[in-house]
């Protein structure tokens, strides 16, 4: 199975805190709660794992509440790469009430200085040789700007890696400036940096056309209950989804993606049924 790289630049505390119906101004007794180490590029880590791969895993972390994610580093047997910084990593809550309704509250995390950008530099041109590829995912923290997130994605391709970009917004919009081997956007992400309408297939063929001919070869295109659409330049597949009753959008977008990129990495594989 292949070596893989993910970067978790800005990961975070996910905490879950189910109540009957949330009621603002006053106190709210929770159910339930549960806490975990998360960030999509650890999320995508830990399918990778499970699909047989060996992972390493890197970005910055607080150093005020390390456990939960030294833990899972240490428990899954991932190879760290991550660079301590002062401060605490975020927090992420949700708020889930008994109808299903969700309020998320996104915190903000520590400052990332140029002491800690330029260890996180050093620490890959040291492990990212070797590797077959590298997943780059999530937000990007305070103290990296747009240009530095972009020469990041540059000098990982320099080394030879296969970059997949699983981001939104800004980092989106900067990574594809690099080229990236594979970016997984959903519609409204697409539409947003193409400043497109992307709504149905065609629109849809019509936006990964324009990122296949800036240099990206693979574009897969989530559009929720639609499914997901893969295109390559000689290529197109899609996946409908079964209908369900949704009980929770958490992590909808991690458990087949890390799946799909294998598969690109042998595509023989996309050919079987």
């Amino acid at each position: 199975m292949a070596k893989i790289l993910t970067l978790t630049l800005n990961p975070a505390l996910d905490i879950t805190i189910g109540l009957d119906t949330l009621r603002p101004g006053q106190v709210n007794r929770s159910q339930a709660q549960h806490s975990h180490a998360a960030g999509k590029g650890l999320n995508v880590a830990q399918v990778l794992a499970d699909l047989g791969h060996s992972v390493t895993v890197g970005g910055f972390l607080g150093r005020d509440n390390l456990q939960p994610f030294e833990a899972l580093i240490d428990g899954r047997g991932f190879t760290d790469c991550f660079v301590r910084v002062p401060g605490e990593t975020r927090s992420n809550i949700k708020l889930v009430e008994a109808d299903g309704r969700v309020t998320d509250i996104n915190g903000q995390g520590p400052e990332v200085d140029e002491a800690a950008r330029s260890a996180l530099l050093h620490r890959l041109e040291q492990i990212a040789p070797g590797h077959d590829a590298v997943v780059v995912a999530g937000s990007l923290p305070r103290g990296i700007s747009a240009d530095w997130f972009r020469q990041l994605l540059e000098r990982l391709k320099a080394q030879g890696l296969k970059v997949v970009l699983d981001s939104s917004g800004e980092a989106l919009r900067v990574g594809l400036q690099s080229a990236p081997w594979l970016v997984k956007p959903n519609t409204e992400e697409l539409g947003e940096v193409l400043g497109l309408a992307v709504d149905n297939l065609a629109q849809q063929r019509a936006a990964a056309k324009r990122l296949l001919d800036s240099g990206v070869e693979h574009v897969v295109v989530s559009a929720g209950e639609q499914g997901v659409t893969w295109f390559s330049r000689d290529l197109a597949l899609q996946a409908r989804p079964p209908k369900v009753r949704v009980a929770s959008t958490v992590g909808r977008g991690i458990r087949w993606w890390p799946a799909w990129s294998t598969a690109c990495c042998w595509p023989r594989r996309l050919h079987r049924r």
